[in-house]
């Protein structure tokens, strides 16, 4: 078993025509490729509840995506976009601020006031989360979440090639989200309806929630060869009580807690390994972390080199995920945030 890993361990060849553009006609209608226990089995993600046993509970990831993306120019008519990735003052009295990236040919100066699509006005106030920060700190005109609904863009991962569409606005959410302040889907659970979270229930499996908050940082690619220097980026995530208290239920009672993306993932190990008060997380988690708390991972396809690729390698073996990635592009699944999904079993139950 491999133990001393590089960035291009991580690394894997994707035909282009792999990489969903649009959503499954319907929401579990994806293919599911069962990777439990070492295994490679071909699989319909309505085989699903099946799969789970009475007493297991699933963990979804409630957080609902902004239209995050806005687009204005600068005073010198030059044109630019921004990228919302968290509202610092949400109220009223307190200013209107968000932490954006921002895209344009030219940066401009703290104190520049930029003239935003729809009329409202952005001003720059400098870095954030300091002076030497990755991100910007603007003050809207009005209150930031009704600006992105009013005129924002659903900000589609980079790797999707056609702008946002009514489609969009409505696939590329859960059918559960209800926290705003995501800019990227919790992916793997874009699968369940309706339909399927009753069967589940009627199966005897528990439904419980997180939120965490996924940003832009992650579609940003490892730079660093050696990957304990990557730098993880924040998020804002929040573990309730509830759901604290349905895992404790479900391990005493001899189920297995089933992560719903490798964001739920981050969220839940990060409470077990800081504590129930953490509520901003960049964990990294990379083969040889040791899970505390998730037994079963649903996840979609990730990209070459990701942290996502590191996390899922951490969670099932190395070896075993390329063999599952070699496997799902040889049989044609789709990739990535509209693809297909895969369900995995921690290394140490399959041990």
């Amino acid at each position: 078993m491999k133990t001393n890993f590089s960035l291009s361990d991580f690394d894997f060849t994707l035909p282009d025509d792999l990489i969903a553009q649009h959503p499954a006609p319907q929401r579990s209608a994806s293919r599911l490729l069962d990777g439990r226990g070492g295994t490679i089995a071909d699989r319909r993600f309505t085989d699903l509840p099946e799969l789970l046993l009475p007493g297991d509970l699933l963990v979804f990831n409630d957080t609902k995506v902004v239209k995050a993306r806005l687009f204005g120019q600068k005073q010198s008519g030059g044109k630019l976009e921004l990228l919302i990735e968290r509202v610092l003052s949400p109220h009223a009295h307190a200013g209107h601020e968000v932490a954006a990236h921002m895209k344009v040919s030219k940066k401009p100066l703290p104190g520049a006031v930029l003239q935003m699509a729809g009329g409202f006005t952005a001003t720059l106030l400098g870095r954030w989360p300091n002076e030497g920060g990755p991100l910007y700190r603007f003050r809207l005109s009005s209150d930031p979440y009704a600006l992105m609904a009013q005129f924002g863009h659903v900000p589609l991962p980079p790797y999707i090639t056609h702008s946002d569409s009514a489609d969009d606005e409505q696939r590329y959410q859960t059918v559960f989200a209800k926290n705003p302040g995501a800019v990227a889907a919790p992916t793997a659970a874009l699968h369940f309806d309706e339909g399927m979270l009753a069967q589940l229930v009627a199966r005897g499996i528990a439904l419980a929630s997180v939120t965490l908050h996924v940003g832009a940082g992650t579609f940003q690619p490892v730079k660093t060869e050696h990957i304990a220097d990557h730098v993880m980026h924040f998020e804002r995530f929040e573990v309730p009580p509830a759901t604290l208290q349905a895992i404790d239920a479900c391990k005493a009672r001899g189920g297995r807690v089933v992560a719903v993306g490798t964001t739920t993932v981050r969220a839940l190990e990060s409470s077990a390994k800081f504590g129930p008060a953490c509520d901003d997380t960049n964990i990294f988690i990379t083969p040889g972390f040791k899970f505390a708390v998730v037994d079963l991972l649903l996840t979609n396809f990730h990209l070459p080199k990701s942290t996502l690729m590191m996390l899922v390698s951490a969670f099932s073996e190395y070896e075993h995920i390329m063999a599952l990635y070699q496997h799902a592009i040889a049989q044609r699944y789709r990739f990535f945030s509209y693809g297909d999904a895969m369900l995995l079993q921690r290394l140490s139950l399959s041990t």
